[in-house]
């Protein structure tokens, strides 16, 4: 009797049941993963909470509410959130198989970067990112579009050509020459930052569907040398070698009018929090010491205000998210699946990582956001979607 019940508890759960609706088109009842929406839901509920305590000095002085900022990221979130559940339990990501949907999808991203660099706008920075929503004052950013359909469109290609991705010919040129092209594209914006995202998803993407590392490392060196020749003679980039130059000395006289203010004043932020920080709502930094606090420097009012204990929560979540989503991958119950699975973890992961590093000065100013914590409407609803189509994969997985 006891050995019947132990070999009744080791029993795995039943394969989710599916329904077919339409052609190629199924709902699936299955468990979404817990434990990543729990992450999500946290990350999401302090990176709100944050951005309302760094944004308000920030929308008083353009004369706004002092809730201006932090009433618009959150109605950002709630779309997103809808996004991400009806992703998670009413589009199952079996739909992505059909070419017509991932490939238009790329397609729609592709022409959405070429014309940004025609009728774009850089809202007073010095890149040129943004694009507005016909008769609207409403701005996006099509390269958090790109991200996605990068991910769908590669995932797509590389699972519906396994067979041949050790082939150098078809496992490696035709994305390296995508990838080519989406980078100068990029890098006339210019974007750095999102450049080394879209290339990073690409290459794991290669590298996980099969692509062999040396062919890959061949042609990729190759193609590093000719846009570093490109970056080094053209006056466009001159200011990547200057960053470079003042991030050894940010606190300089002469870079810190100019190149390493916000920088600086961010390893200050920093500094003042020290282990426990000065309180939620109390940073000093904010009051317009930190430019685009709410925005890509977020990071370093929370350590302000939440000192070292909540730096490392945070950055302990986004560490259980990316474990938790290649866990997730691990256990996809196809090729397809897997491969968007790892897409999306390492989109979320090198982002994070590379705020941070940012942010601590580990590398220079490269004006990128932190996943659901900075200020903008398209990277939080990308990103929410993008979840929900891990949740979506995870309600279809072996998990356990």
């Amino acid at each position: 009797m006891a050995e019947t019940m132990a070999a009744a508890g080791k029993q795995k759960r039943p394969a989710p049941q599916k329904k077919s609706v339409g052609r190629g088109f199924r709902i699936v009842k299955g468990d979404m993963d817990g434990p990543l929406f729990a992450i999500v839901i946290a990350l999401l509920a302090i990176g709100l909470t944050m951005m309302f305590s760094a944004s308000y000095p920030a929308a008083i002085e353009d004369g706004k509410s002092g809730t201006f900022y932090a009433m618009r990221q959150l109605a950002f979130a709630g779309i997103g959130f809808v996004m991400m559940i009806v992703f998670a339990l009413l589009c199952n990501y079996r739909i992505f198989e059909k070419l017509y949907i991932s490939g238009t999808v790329f397609l729609v991203a592709l022409i959405l970067l070429v014309l940004v660099l025609f009728i774009g706008d850089d809202l007073g920075t010095f890149a040129t990112r943004w694009l507005y929503i016909p008769f609207t004052s409403i701005t996006y950013q099509p390269s958090e579009v790109m991200k996605l359909a990068l991910i769908l469109f590669f995932s797509l290609l590389i699972s519906r050509n396994a067979h041949r991705m050790s082939s150098f010919r078809y496992g490696v040129i035709p994305y390296l020459g995508i990838l080519g092209v989406l980078s100068v594209l990029m890098l006339f914006q210019p974007h750095i930052s999102g450049t080394i995202i879209i290339l990073a998803i690409g290459v794991v993407l290669m590298l996980v569907g099969g692509c062999r590392f040396w062919h890959l490392a061949t042609l990729g060196l190759a193609g590093l040398a000719v846009v570093l020749v490109f970056l080094m003679t053209s006056d466009k980039f001159d200011y990547i070698g200057e960053r470079f130059l003042a991030m050894q000395d940010p606190f300089n006289p002469e870079y810190m009018q100019d190149q390493t203010w916000q920088t600086s004043q961010s390893l200050i932020a920093i500094g003042s929090g020290g282990f426990f920080g000065l309180g939620l709502g109390a940073s000093r930094q904010k009051y317009q010491y930190l430019p685009e606090a709410q925005n890509d420097f977020v990071f370093a009012i929370l350590c302000e205000e939440c000192g070292f204990v909540g730096a490392a929560t945070v950055i302990l979540l986004f560490c259980l998210l990316i474990v938790r989503g290649f866990y997730i991958a691990s256990k996809a119950p196809d090729r397809l699946g897997r491969l968007i699975a790892v897409g999306i973890t390492v989109h979320i992961g090198i982002q994070a990582l590379l705020n941070i590093a940012v942010v601590s000065n580990m590398i220079p100013n490269t004006g990128i956001s932190l996943p659901f914590f900075s200020y903008g409407g398209t990277a939080l609803i990308m990103q929410l979607a993008e979840m929900g189509v891990l949740l979506n994969i995870s309600r279809q997985s072996s998990l356990e």
